[in-house]
């Protein structure tokens, strides 16, 4: 698969322009350029250690004691130093990679949250596989990667153009015969090292190209197999009244085995690259010294040029073989690109998706709706052609056999079914609450959970005990600021319970209730409806639901045929 082209390329810009003209570009810049300014003075005190390396060894081969001392104390300076700029250019690029990766990911997750784009993903037909995982590991391996590989990039283009300078000079000229003519080459072992670095880059390509699609997979796969127990978990209780272990870790099994056999594949081109880049690297230690050595021996350097010689050699080389060392890792940068893109896009598909049902709040008392369809994704037709009203205080109840569309049609009223046409016409400023079959719990104190999703909602503790007990949760009181996973400490029936109370304590002027009551008996059903009647009085309910007794607490009831057809009439 061909990733680095015009497209890709384009993307990726897409991606890594954002925060650099941020409203945080400044201090970005700022820090990136004491990164690279650290770089470089990384790259200068590697330049004075070479021309160390020459007179050291000089000093050796002269057995100059004094001058062998006092490179040493010149030497524990340079380490010193370089230890220095080496540790503050890794802890100042980390502080960067920070808050890229914070930036980024405020700025995916608002457009994930946006106008319930993390809803609307999941029904599209071309689902995005583990979002979750894109927003948390893909931007956080993007910004590390990007900055790792870059700064290397630029480090190793500095060393290059220091050390290709220094390597020029210390190679002196070399003259091969070749028959009755001798050929004069300058500078010959930066010509040689040049030839070496593009045959192993070359090689490195061939060889490590299948990493690029199997990282790719490997980070779906694994997230794949992740999902999976995870869903396991959340659905324990489930699985366990069923007794479905065996076909659940059949399940598991299989997916584990794609992160099986993809692994195992990855193993077997690794290894095969890695047989190179070993070689290629182990070759490039006594490459230098070979070179060297005739004008070693003939006398032409001293023992000092000749350590100096390969170190510069092997400077230069680590710098012109940066893409043979970090194939691997360029790989793995690539698929998280790709997964990224592929994220961003599907994002922006969906922001992009035409509308045609027009949703418009106006000051009106009264919920209007008119040649209303709805469908479903692949564009079959559910509902066609709805014409009712609703009026404020009123209560509705929709039926009809499962699959018709009923909660279909609910989705369409609150704003996040994007597949229909006609016009909705909703109260200005009044609140609307849905209230799904099973309820949205969400992390913390069981106090957040009820008053959910307004949080700052202004009600003392004593309303929300009392409400509490009027909606049957009395032995969670003493359990109002306890922090747990409280979607799987309560039964469904007490969740559903529970947001009653949420509406009690809200108090909007429209509820929507999809089979609110599923989950309790006709006794407990009949209690709730009544506090809504009670406290509620001005409220108007919309309610979804197969079991007769509902009718009880609704005036007019809308009945769905399943075959787009409806019909209204008053209870």
């Amino acid at each position: 698969m061909k990733f680095i082209n015009k497209s890709f390329c384009k993307g990726l810009w897409q991606l890594f322009k954002g925060y650099w003209n941020s409203e945080e570009k400044w201090k970005a810049r700022g820090l990136l350029g004491i990164v690279i300014a650290l770089n470089f003075i990384a790259v200068y005190i590697t330049v004075l250690v070479n021309q160390w390396y020459n007179t050291f060894y000089t000093a050796l081969q002269n057995y100059d004691q004094a001058a062998f001392w006092s490179l040493n104390g010149q030497f524990a300076i340079l380490a010193f130093l370089h230890i220095i700029v080496a540790v503050y250019a890794m802890y100042l690029q980390q502080m960067l990679q920070i808050k890229w990766r914070k930036w980024m990911t405020n700025r995916y997750l608002d457009q994930w949250m946006h106008n319930q784009t993390y809803y609307k993903m999941q029904i599209l037909e071309d689902k995005t596989d583990n979002p979750d995982q894109r927003i948390s590991e893909d931007i956080n391996q993007f910004v590390s990667l990007t900055l790792s590989l870059s700064l290397g990039f630029l480090k190793q283009i500095t060393m290059l153009g220091a050390f290709i300078a220094i390597l020029w000079d210390l190679s002196g000229v070399i003259t091969i015969p070749i028959g009755s003519n001798e050929f004069t080459i300058y500078g010959y072992m930066v010509w040689i090292s040049i030839l070496y670095a593009v045959i192993g880059t070359y090689l490195t390509a061939k060889i490590g190209k299948p990493l690029i699609q199997l990282n790719y997979d490997q980070q779906r796969y694994e997230a794949d197999f992740r999902f999976n127990m995870v869903r396991l978990r959340e659905n324990s209780e489930s699985v366990a009244f069923y007794g479905g272990e065996k076909p659940e870790k059949a399940g598991l099994l299989a997916r584990f085995e794609q992160v099986f056999k993809n692994y195992w594949a990855l193993m077997k081109y690794g290894k095969r690259l890695t047989w190179f880049t070993s070689g290629y690297a182990q070759l490039a230690i006594i490459f230098p010294t070979l070179l060297a050595a005739p004008r070693y021996f003939s006398g032409a350097m001293q023992l000092g040029g000749l350590m100096q010689t390969s170190s510069a050699f092997g400077s230069v080389q680590d710098a012109l073989s940066f893409f043979v060392g970090s194939y691997t890792t360029i790989a793995q940068w690539q698929a998280v690109v790709k997964r990224l893109l592929g994220f961003v896009e599907h994002m922006q598909a969906v922001e992009e998706l035409k509308v045609d049902t027009n949703i418009a709040e106006v000051n009106v008392d009264r919920l209007a709706i008119k040649n209303l369809t709805v469908a479903l994704p692949n564009g079959q037709t559910l509902l066609q052609d709805v014409n009712l009203q609703v009026s404020g205080g009123e209560k509705l109840l929709i039926t009809g056999a499962s699959g018709c569309g009923k909660s279909t049609f609910m989705r369409t009223i609150s704003g996040i079914w994007p597949f229909g046409k006609g016009s909705i016409v909703v109260p200005q400023g009044q609140t609307r609450l849905f209230l799904p079959q099973r309820p949205y719990l969400p992390l913390g104190s069981l106090k957040e959970a009820i008053l959910y999703p307004k949080e700052n909602l202004l009600v003392n503790d004593e309303r929300i005990k009392e409400v509490m007990k009027e909606c049957q949760l009395g032995d969670f009181i003493s359990k109002l600021d306890d922090d747990a996973d409280w979607s799987r400490i309560l039964s469904l029936g007490e969740q559903q319970r529970l947001a009653f109370a949420r509406v009690l304590l809200i108090k909007p002027e429209w509820v929507f209730l999809d089979e609110a009551t599923s989950a309790l008996d006709e006794p407990t059903e009949k209690v709730m409806y009544e506090l809504l009647v009670e406290h509620l009085p001005n409220t108007a309910i919309i309610s979804i639901g197969h079991r007769n007794t509902l009718v009880n607490y609704h005036q007019k009831k809308l009945h769905l045929s399943g075959d787009g057809s409806w019909g209204m009439e008053t209870i």
